[in-house]
């Protein structure tokens, strides 16, 4: 009878697991096939947004940018530093646009547990904003804001009740209303500099931790490619397109026909795409180079490893009428939150720098911003360096060394100096005074110094390095970082850190399914195969086999044979590794105030709409990983070997009993029951463990209690208590021999 139900059960089971991972599998094929353009010739924007840029310097433009401000009403300092220093740096700086990329309030309560909106908050936001403007002296309507997923937190539906975005933010007082809003500085050269804003969070918000990730949409990618495509015939001079938006490509899903905000920004080969979400807490090097090629190995789709995708097509086609490489830079910055980060960016020429500051000590009085020669690392592109190979630069915007200088008091002296850094030190090489292009129209500072750029040609990408030293008229010198640069476009390696990997170069939403899979179905085999070896062929893995053969292969079978002879624990948990493919995980409220209720499982929320007609099947997807891998990789799996070392541990106790009370010999035996065995230390440090996973799934499930306003008793009982009932009875069955 035992046979013929273990029989059945693993039958049922490889049948569910196979379709599920088919299922997977045809999601990827899917994933995989052509991508086709949203483009439409025909179709033109409709009130476009077109601001002049007036007066000086010709030919360059710069925007600031924020995100991540979170600000609360239990951290009003938040608010308070805001006030007091962006608005005059603004005033400072004259950006002609102000991009603040999400995350305006933080939604947490005290213990950061609870997720949802508060009004307080948003009230604190419109108030601060209007302070700023009126400091800054910019005019309103180059303030652009939108949502991050802490502006979404509970919200059923956009301009509801609780869609406090709306209600307060800067776009909602503008009745820019759309999720891509874009805005064009044109120069009265006739150059012109498109920023398009993306507001790519859950239509129907959810509270966290599942709401995480960005999910843009078909009606979004529609909508955004022709946003960027509103200049394409209509402009006889080159377009410069920056993109903003909350979510890093690494933290945005696909769309339900599996395309993404990177196959837009590659089609139109946007400068940059300048983002949040990830704080400054993962790294400083949160950049990525994205490129489109069909030489890429498929694992690329997954993971990018540096910040530089690399190439393997080396070839320069200067030939006319060649493809130009597709790619755009991803820039991710710092958080007001806890870095007080604020960034300059400036295109000059084409050319698209950027300067992160931070505010944490104290104002700024000079700002500097080199706008070229582009910083090597981060800001140099291939189809720049193909340009210059082929000859296909503008000159004059070579011919000078540039930068931005922003100060409070007058200027008496900008100095470039370049260090070579080929014998291993930095020797100065070249030290020139930087003039100011004088315009009685100035929006700002640019200073200039001529130089003989072909001189610094040369084949390392990070062989010379450019700083910049200002002095006010107090005599207070300011001067820049040192950073790399290459004449010839070439790009100097960097690396990420392991967390900066993690945030960065890994595609969540391609991965979350083959983790989940590969998690299950190792702990599939690992249980059914010992079991079936045991039953269908009768080899039998046990402790003296493995003491005359001590190899991996008889201490893993060994241990887990002894697990599958404990029915009790060995169905149990071959029972809710069943229940978490097939069933519900937890049901909770996931709006802010409203009695709805939505069930979580593997793959999503499913939640009924405010007024209960519509279905929503699934929302939240991947972003419910967030629950999922860690209770899989965290207490699961933990608990199926501890289990199964709890029993092996028995084992060896049983065999070391027997031999001691079988010896004749009273002080050999009274030594032996004193030792590491006959103390049971062994289990002693297994049931610390079971302590530790015991605690960490504790204080899961007290999270989501308090995320969820749930009752662990009536809304997600199996989840609560199924592995500590199944840790407890392992630990009491094996106590004794």
């Amino acid at each position: 009878m035992e046979k013929m139900a273990a029989l059945t059960l693993i039958i049922l089971l490889f049948s569910s697991s196979s379709f599920s991972i088919s299922m997977a599998e045809k999601s990827d094929h899917v994933q995989g096939q052509q991508l086709y353009s949203f483009s439409n010739p025909n179709w033109q924007i409709q009130n476009q947004r077109v601001i002049d840029v007036k007066g000086g310097p010709d030919s360059v433009v710069w925007v600031v940018q924020l995100s991540d401000l979170h600000f609360s009403v239990h951290h009003p300092d938040r608010g308070l530093d805001f006030k007091k220093f962006v608005g005059p740096a603004l005033s400072m700086i004259n950006p002609s646009l102000v991009l603040i990329t999400g995350d305006l309030t933080d939604g947490k309560s005290k213990d950061f547990l609870t997720m949802k909106l508060n009004e307080a908050e948003w009230v604190e936001y419109r108030d601060v904003m209007e302070d700023v403007v009126k400091r800054s002296k910019l005019e309103k309507n180059v303030f652009f804001d939108l949502r991050g997923n802490h502006d979404n937190f509970g919200v059923p539906m956009a301009g509801g009740s609780f869609d406090f975005f709306s209600k307060y933010s800067i776009n909602g007082q503008l009745g820019r209303k759309k999720n891509v809003n874009s805005v064009t500085l044109q120069e009265a050269a006739g150059r012109k500099y498109l920023f398009v804003g993306v507001d790519s969070t859950l239509s129907v918000g959810l509270r966290g931790p599942t709401n995480l990730f960005g999910h843009p949409t078909d009606e979004l990618l529609t909508e955004l490619d022709m946003e960027l495509s509103q200049w394409d015939s209509q402009s006889t001079r080159p377009v410069t397109k920056v993109t903003f938006g909350h979510f890093p490509i690494s933290f945005s899903a696909l769309s339900n026909s599996r395309k993404s905000l990177k196959d837009i920004f590659l089609n139109h080969s946007v400068s940059a795409y300048i983002c949040g979400h990830l704080h400054t807490g993962f790294g400083k090097n949160l950049k990525r180079n994205h490129q489109s090629n069909h030489h890429y190995l498929s694992s690329h789709k997954f993971f990018q490893f540096n910040p530089h995708q690399v190439s393997f097509d080396r070839v320069r086609n200067c030939s006319i009428g060649a493809s130009p490489v597709k790619e755009f830079w991803e820039w991710e910055m710092g958080d007001w939150r806890k870095s007080r980060a604020m960034r300059i960016l400036a295109i000059d020429r084409g050319h698209v720098s950027y300067l992160d500051i931070d505010f944490k000590s104290g104002s700024k009085e000079t700002i500097i911003l080199p706008t070229f020669p582009l910083d090597s690392r981060f800001m140099s592109t291939s189809s720049s360096h193909q340009n210059y190979e082929c000859k296909a630069i503008v000159p004059s915007s070579y011919e000078t060394v540039r930068a931005l200088v922003f100060s409070v008091s007058p200027i008496v002296s900008v100095v470039a100096k370049i260090y070579d850094s080929r014998s291993g030190n930095l020797n100065l090489i070249m030290e020139t005074n930087m003039s100011k292009i004088v315009d009685n129209t100035s929006r700002g500072d640019l200073y200039i110094a001529p130089w003989n750029y072909r001189a610094f040609e040369d084949p390392s990408p990070d062989r010379y390095w450019l700083q910049i030293e200002a002095i006010d008229l107090k005599g207070k010198s300011t001067l820049t970082d040192l950073r790399p640069f290459s004449i010839n476009g070439l790009n100097a390696k960097i690396s990420w850190t392991w967390l900066e990997f993690k945030v960065m170069g890994c595609q969540w939403t391609l991965l979350y399914f083959p983790l989940l899979w590969s998690a299950l179905c190792f702990m599939l085999s690992i249980l059914i195969i010992p079991k079936s070896l045991l039953i269908f062929s009768n080899k039998r893995f046990t402790y003296k086999k493995f003491v005359s053969d001590k190899s991996f292969k008889n201490c893993i079978g060994w241990v887990l044979q002894e697990l599958s002879m404990v029915h009790g624990v060995w169905f149990g948990m071959l029972g809710y590794l069943f229940y978490l493919v097939l069933f519900p995980w937890l049901v909770g409220k996931v709006f802010t105030d409203d009695d709805i209720r939505g069930y979580m499982t593997y793959m999503g929320w499913a939640v009924k709409s405010v007024n209960g007609s519509e279905k929503h099947e699934y929302i939240g997807f991947p972003d419910v990983m967030v629950v999922v891998i860690p209770h899989i990789v965290f207490v699961v799996f933990p608990s199926i070997l501890v289990t199964g070392f709890l029993v092996a541990e028995k084992d060896i106790y049983r065999e070391h009993y027997l031999s001691v009370t079988g010896k004749k010999d009273d002080n050999d035996g009274e030594e032996k029951s004193k030792s590491c065995v006959g103390m049971r230390w062994i289990r002693k440090f297994l049931f610390v463990v079971c302590l530790v996973i015991l605690w960490m799934h504790f204080k899961s499930c007290m999270a989501l209690v308090k995320a969820y306003e749930m009752n662990p008793i009536l809304h997600f009982p199996v989840y609560c208590f199924i592995i500590p009932l199944l840790l407890t009875y392992v630990v009491y069955k094996t106590r004794n021999v």
